[in-house]
């Protein structure tokens, strides 16, 4: 079968992406260093690598004949293992191939191995995420991170557990060498991940590339090269552009790091100043949002097209304020500028917009109200698991007027919101009531000073990307998320309040670049203390990661919000 034959949807439903040769080359050269190192690529495609791995050791001086015997593939798809065998065939190679879900193969420490004991493993395993990564087979991948003292998440995509059962394939001082989706280094299912390779290796490098890599996946990648027995006392970065440029890079090119024994290592896509930089900045010139009041979800109602209702609805059915609670309307896309007020809430009334949550007294029972609820079970809303799990099913806990929103699926960057209109929220937004001890000030001077590169770089950090380049923060990650001290708050505030409504009006025009700017100037060069050069590197930093997560070619702010 020809790559053509193998159509691009086929590979994508078995996570199949055909690496580009520079990449198979360069894990090649690093991970094979004697003539008689036994080397094994667990899902071996069509041999990018097995080729690779055949010219690096026909460099080392190894004889066709012996290369036959120190390469395996692994494949569970035939059509590959064949057109494998045919190429390295062709190149005058051989290699011993076997079909098998990798998984179903027993390490060396097992009873059963097939494979033996290995000085290399390289490869690009599977990528294929946890909505098809299911039954049997996720079953059996688990099975086999456990083994290696891995539990991996119900949420993990299908790479996890293929890198930690190869590993397990290596003798103590053998290499890895794997391709590998650049979420290793920031969603919470990597976790485990993370933890297991500073315990696991010695010595870990990371290469980080800036543009896409896979003409096949719109996934960044990144390559890991480990070795030795851990724990790690060794952790080194490289950055190059494209696959291209690893031929340039030398033993004494990369950058050292530290990355968090917990956690995720967002941080480690910035260079090295950079890093430094900001570090500097949030730790030690910042503090946590938490430290103003911590993100609380909104109500989870299980059917928001039921539970927000508009004026028209609460009209029709003769809702009163004992059965609805003013609500800000799902979404956000109603929330243009620095705050929400009555007046706003009000107009979206006026418009249609799901303005009112029910959420009944027990008592409140009427025949408008009945009749509502009635209309509820016809449509199957009691069967939500949301509202299975409550009692009564038609009364969400709703959650406490907030003093501020915090926008938490964002395109661009998340937003705080000054909330004076006295709504509640559903969880299509993060709430936070500030606690009693902040100045009063905070409310409005919040959503302000919280847009500055500073903090919008903690976000790309801190927060994860979703398809289409949305940028997702949890609780949690919005908790940790770094904004200006109230000493630095207030200070700024006071240059910065009379020019509020004209920073308001640009930023609902769309010009939150020009807002940005401003607060900058103010909050991190005026107030604390940022050189100018230092202020442009963060402002740049974010706007890389931004574009990166956007995969958009426009640093100037012209991107669709």
């Amino acid at each position: 079968m020809s790559r053509l034959e193998d159509s691009a949807v086929a590979r994508k439903t078995r996570g199949a992406f055909f690496t580009p040769p520079a990449i198979a080359d360069f894990l090649a050269r690093w991970a094979i260093r004697s003539l008689d190192a036994r080397v094994l690529d667990p899902t071996c495609g069509e041999a990018v690598f097995l080729l690779a791995a055949a010219e690096r050791l026909r460099r080392l001086g190894v004889t066709p004949e012996a290369i036959a015997g120190q390469l395996t593939g692994v494949d569970l798809h035939q059509p590959s293992l064949d057109a494998s065998r045919a190429l390295l065939r062709d190149e005058g190679a051989g290699s011993r191939f076997v079909r098998s879900d990798f998984f179903d193969l027993p390490t060396p420490a097992q009873i059963g191995d097939r494979i033996g004991w290995q000085d290399a493993v390289i490869g690009n395993p599977p990528f294929v995420r946890y909505q098809e990564h299911r039954g049997d087979t996720r079953r059996r991948s688990a099975t086999a991170a456990l083994a290696q003292g891995v539990r991996l998440s119900g949420m993990a995509s299908s790479w996890a557990a293929s890198l930690v059962h190869a590993s397990a394939f290596l003798n103590p001082t053998g290499r890895l060498a794997m391709v590998l989706p650049a979420e290793l280094l920031t969603v919470q299912y990597a976790e485990p991940v993370r933890r297991w390779l500073r315990r696991r290796f010695a010595v870990v490098n990371l290469v980080m590339f800036e543009r896409l890599q896979f003409r096949d996946a719109e996934e960044h990648v990144v390559l890991l090269v480990a070795h030795g027995t851990g724990p790690c006392d060794s952790f080194c970065l490289y950055h190059v552009d494209g696959a291209d440029d690893l031929v340039q890079i030398h033993p004494m090119d990369p950058v050292g790091a530290n990355p968090a024994a917990e956690g995720k290592w967002s941080d480690l896509t910035l260079p090295l100043d950079t890093r430094q930089l900001f570090k500097s900045v949030a730790g030690e010139r910042m503090a946590r949002l938490d430290s103003y009041g911590t993100p609380e979800l909104g109500t989870v109602t299980g059917a928001n097209d039921f539970f927000a209702i508009s004026e028209v609805t609460r009209r029709k059915y003769g809702l009163t304020n004992e059965h609805v609670k003013p609500l800000s309307p799902p979404g956000t896309r109603h929330l243009k500028g620095l705050s929400f007020t009555r007046a706003q809430w009000e107009e979206l009334k006026l418009a249609g917009e799901r303005v009112w949550l029910l959420h009944p007294e027990k008592t409140a029972r009427t025949k408008g109200l009945s009749e509502y609820l009635k209309l509820g079970e016809e449509r199957g809303v009691p069967g939500a698991y949301k509202c299975q799990v409550r009692e009564p099913w038609w009364r969400p806990p709703a959650v406490s007027v907030p003093d501020l929103f915090f926008t938490y699926m964002s395109h661009r960057y998340p937003r705080m919101v000054t909330n004076t209109s006295g709504a509640t929220l559903v969880n299509s937004m993060h709430g936070i009531r500030l606690r009693g001890d902040i100045p009063r000030e905070a409310r409005a001077a919040l959503p302000l000073l919280g847009l500055n590169s500073a903090t919008m770089l903690g976000a790309e950090v801190l927060g994860r990307a979703y398809g289409g380049g949305i940028l997702k923060m949890e609780p949690t990650e919005a908790a940790s998320l770094p904004v200006p001290t109230t000493e630095a708050l207030l200070s700024a505030w006071k240059v910065l309040a009379a020019q509020r409504l004209n920073l308001d009006a640009a930023l609902q025009r769309g010009e939150w670049w020009t807002v940005v700017a401003e607060v900058d100037r103010v909050l991190l060069k005026n107030v604390m203390g940022l050189s100018v050069d230092q202020v442009g590197a963060i402002r740049d930093a974010a706007a890389v990661l931004r574009v990166r997560r956007t995969r958009q070619t426009e640093l100037n702010g012209s991107a669709k919000a």
